[in-house]
């Protein structure tokens, strides 16, 4: 018990901290070595350490990241943005296009690809409109992690909440769409309120218009019903008896074969670092369980399924988030979870762990990718400036979150 402890809380401090002193390791490699060496220490035998990996979360991420990846070939996401950009013709109603498209692409599609393919083009717009980039992109990237909690294929922490806990597709979207909704309403406001002089004195100098990057509409003919496709069977899932991991593959496998895409380009763009990330976190939690290491938690249980439990919850998740990512900590509390009864407390794991990412640029992958691809292109988004509003932006999307999902329990719609 003690050396998978050990290795538990190296693999977490590797994590945490995304390089030790003199080591090589970011966070895939940390979870990796964690994995290995539960098996190399005796902690978990190979068959054991494969049984400990969740392959239907693994294979929900697989098929929705082949599906993107050909989105992404076609032109898709360039072809919406520059549908969009063409709305806006001031830079308060670009923010609100901006913050709109993002949340609702962040929930049907995994939120980290649409801020990666969407950051150049808030970039370029910006610079046509000669107006600061930096609101647009911290909304970007907090607007994703608001729309992207209203589903299980939003990110990956909803995803392993949502196959492990059991949930259909259509009830977590009942359950957490009124949140988003909320969340991204509160989101404008908060930005609006800290930027409102910029928004006053910015006069666009030009029509914000982007010319899109090259699209195929034939291709794509292919690729968007797909996408459709999928989206109605995943909220059918129940009734047609198809769970929605298989879903997600058979979305992949479909438009692998009618997508007019190279297989070759697009299983190259699938991010196969973070299916093996997941993979080590599964083997290395798997072996702290078993072991024993979580008893002492699973025993205690102290998060009540109840209005105190959802308070303590929402604020443990938003700031667990903020020392090992929310996937990592949702891994790690999930095996807690499985002991209490009931749909309330996952839907709050969720919220807390989604929304408490907009608290701090590392507080979720989808702001590291904004700031780190804006920086690329000569933009500086300071530490401190995200701070500043993500404090406010979470503070109140968590007590927004508290207000509904308290009320739906009351009301006895979520129990």
């Amino acid at each position: 018990m003690a050396l998978a402890a050990a290795l538990l809380v190296i693999t977490y401090i590797g994590i945490a901290f995304t390089r030790l002193p003199g080591a090589a390791l970011d966070r895939p490699s940390a979870a990796f070595t964690g994995a290995v060496l539960m098996v190399l220490l005796g902690v978990l035998t190979v068959d054991q350490a494969v049984a400990a990996i969740d392959f239907n979360t693994i294979s929900l991420l697989l098929g929705m990241m082949i599906l993107v990846a050909v989105l992404r070939h076609n032109g898709f996401f360039h072809l919406l943005a520059d549908r969009a950009s063409r709305l806006a013709r001031t830079p308060w109603r670009f923010l609100v296009v901006e913050v709109a498209a993002t949340a609702v692409l962040s929930a049907f599609l995994v939120n980290d690809v649409v801020v990666l393919l969407f950051t150049p083009v808030i970039l370029q717009v910006c610079r046509r409109m000669n107006v600061n980039p930096v609101p647009y992109l911290i909304a970007e990237a907090m607007a994703s992690n608001t729309g992207s909690t209203a589903t299980i294929v939003g990110n990956p922490q909803n995803m392993l909440i949502g196959v492990r806990s059991g949930i259909p597709f259509g009830q977590f979207f009942l359950y957490l769409a009124p949140v988003a909704v909320a969340a991204t309403g509160a989101l404008i406001a908060v930005i609006y309120l800290f930027y409102r002089r910029h928004f006053a004195a910015a006069a666009a100098q030009a029509r914000p218009e982007v010319v899109a990057e090259a699209y195929h509409p034939r291709s794509m003919r292919w690729s968007v019903a797909i996408l459709g496709a999928t989206m109605v069977m995943f909220f059918l899932s129940s009734a047609i008896h198809l769970q929605i991991p298989v879903i997600a593959l058979a979305s992949g496998a479909a438009v692998l074969l009618f997508g007019r895409v190279r297989p070759s380009e697009t299983i190259r763009t699938v991010d196969w670092v973070l299916l093996l990330f997941f993979a080590g976190l599964f083997v290395v939690v798997g072996g702290a369980r078993q072991a024993g290491v979580l008893d002492p938690f699973l025993e205690r249980v102290l998060i009540e399924p109840d209005l105190k439990g959802l308070g303590s919850l929402l604020a443990f998740s938003a700031a667990g988030s903020q020392v090992v990512s929310n996937v990592p900590l949702v891994m790690l509390v999930i095996p807690v979870m499985e002991a209490v009864p009931g749909d309330f407390l996952w839907v709050t794991l969720a919220a807390g762990s989604t929304l408490g990412g907009n608290l701090t640029l590392i507080g979720a992958v989808a702001n590291i990718i904004v700031i780190e691809s804006a920086a690329r292109r000569g933009v500086h988004v300071g530490f401190m400036e995200f701070l500043k509003v993500g404090v406010v932006v979470t503070l109140v999307t968590l007590a927004l979150a508290a207000l509904i999902l308290g009320t739906e329990y009351r009301l006895g719609v979520l129990r």
